[in-house]
């Protein structure tokens, strides 16, 4: 056995991932699904009049489970048949002999892989919905601590007027809010769709055969195959909603018309979609590496943390620098399933499938990871209030600018002549900041011009006067969208894992 040490492991599931969604792409998990369809299919082909009795179906549904003899010996026959579909059927049928007859009958591979990768698929999106919330629920809680902080504000990032500390961090949690896949179209248009069951090319050729040209047969066992697969994923309740909606499953739940596969531009959207919530928190890890560099934000450091090993004063932002390199990583695989989709010949070609087997899951392992880790920053971010004030004092002045022309106008200045002496002394004030070193002295040289004599300077200093709706957006923001959040995923924000996993 070859030592761990001596060969390629994957960043993304050694470092990065956490163990549900590397569990929800494990071998076990997808080949153990690959037995949950095949018991459907098996289940709703006997309902619909084939020769198949309840003892093949017990001893299928006794042995679910793929074990690791299972998966040694489904290797073996893979070595042998080089085919990893009929080595997982030979595998299963040497655990259930009485059943190994009917395993995958009619089937194509597809229909077994593409009904399996849709329904992995569905998982990791639930898990990454719900690290989306809790990362949203993280921000909300710093929000809600710091929403009364005035900030200096950034447009092209250049001083602009101020927010606060925890209005803008509102908004990085509304972007990655507006992102995640309940409130995403383009996940709740195909999320829940499966293939179906299609046969070689899509035509249903071999079931037609097999239900003896009963088209009307071949319906509703393909019916009652993807609602029992539904049912496993929860999409719907029971049997019983599948047989009143009848054939509007399809109409809900499946790719109308594909090939052998499903659409591989449904692997696009999909990885587009990732990137779009990996593109929010690339943002949000930058911005806080900008603020970082001010002094103003850190993100959480541990007690031993090591910053550089040359320079010991360091104190990077490694986890949001982590954050930029796995969300970047996910964003750049969209065009690779670009490519896939495009290159798909006629009914099917076979070279999505080793890139598929990359893409896919290596998307979702990374957003995971970057999604574990935002919430471990959002959770510990500091917020260092006298270098924010300091930061914000120095340039408020100009800020104060506007209001204070108003207040001269209002005294029966001409508005333009009050401009032009503003502008003026604004440039000198800047000039003597960044040429010579000085401190802002806008205020004194403001004090001293005659055109704004009477009007009170001091009293257009008070940074939250320039805040506009910041402490009430931010509070309605908490109120709206992070409280029915919390509640709704209590559970589940509880127990998932940390992110603190390596660098």
């Amino acid at each position: 056995m070859t030592n761990p040490h001596d060969t390629y492991t994957s960043p993304l599931a050694a470092r990065n991932a956490s163990p549900e969604m590397c569990k929800i792409w494990s071998p076990r998990h997808k080949f153990t699904t690959w037995r949950k369809i095949w018991l459907a299919v098996a289940e709703a082909q006997q309902a619909c009049g084939l020769n198949i009795t309840d003892e093949q179906l017990d001893e299928m549904r006794s042995t679910l489970e793929v074990t690791d003899e299972d998966m040694e010996s489904a290797a073996k026959y893979e070595r042998e048949l080089r085919h990893d579909v009929m080595a997982h059927v030979h595998a299963w049928g040497d655990r259930c002999p009485k059943a190994r007859p009917i395993i995958h009958l009619g089937c194509t591979s597809q229909d077994v892989v593409c009904n399996a990768d849709l329904m992995v698929q569905y998982e990791a999106v639930q898990l990454i919905e719900s690290k989306i919330s809790r990362a949203v629920a993280s921000l909300g809680r710093s929000a809600e601590s710091t929403k009364s902080i005035p900030t200096l504000g950034f447009t092209h990032y250049q001083p602009a007027q101020p927010v606060t500390v925890g209005r803008r961090t509102a908004g990085w949690a509304n972007e990655l809010y507006q992102n995640s896949p309940s409130n995403r179209d383009e996940f709740l248009g195909s999320l829940y769709r499966l293939r179906g069951f299609g046969g070689a090319t899509g035509t249903q050729a071999s079931f037609l055969n097999l239900f003896e040209n009963d088209t009307d047969r071949v319906d509703r066992f393909e019916m009652l195959a993807v609602s029992k697969l539904l049912i496993q994923m929860g999409v719907i309740e029971d049997q019983g909603v599948a047989e009143t909606l009848g054939l509007k499953v399809r109409d809900a739940w499946m790719f109308q018309l594909m090939g052998q596969t499903y659409p591989r531009s449904q692997d696009a959207a999909m990885l587009a979609s990732l990137a779009n919530i990996a593109s929010v928190l690339h943002k949000i890890a930058t911005d806080i590496r900008l603020l970082s560099n001010r002094k103003e934000i850190d993100e959480p450091f541990g007690k031993s943390q090591i910053g550089s090993s040359a320079m010991p004063y360091k104190r990077n932002p490694m986890k949001c620098e982590r954050i930029c390199g796995l969300t970047r990583f996910v964003m750049n695989l969209v065009g690779n399933a670009y490519d896939t989709a495009a290159t798909q010949w006629l009914e099917r070609t076979l070279d999505d499938s080793s890139n598929r087997r990359l893409s896919l899951p290596e998307a979702f392992l990374a957003l995971d990871g970057a999604l574990d880790l935002m919430h471990t920053v959002a959770s510990g971010l500091i917020v260092n209030e006298a270098m924010v004030k300091r930061n914000l004092m120095a340039e408020l002045p100009f800020m104060a600018t506007e209001n204070i022309m108003m207040e001269a106008v209002k005294l029966g200045r001409d508005r333009q002549d009050v401009h032009e002496a503003i502008r003026v002394l604004s440039h000198e004030a800047g000039y003597a900041v960044k040429q010579e070193g000085k401190d802002n002295d806008l205020l004194e040289r403001l004090k001293s011009e005659p055109l704004l004599e009477g009007v009170d300077i001091d009293a257009h200093l008070d940074p939250m006067a320039y805040v506009g709706r910041s402490v009430e957006q931010t509070e309605r923001f908490i109120r709206e969208v992070v409280e029915p959040l919390r509640v709704r995923y209590a559970d589940q924000l509880e127990s998932l894992g940390s992110a603190d996993r390596g660098v």
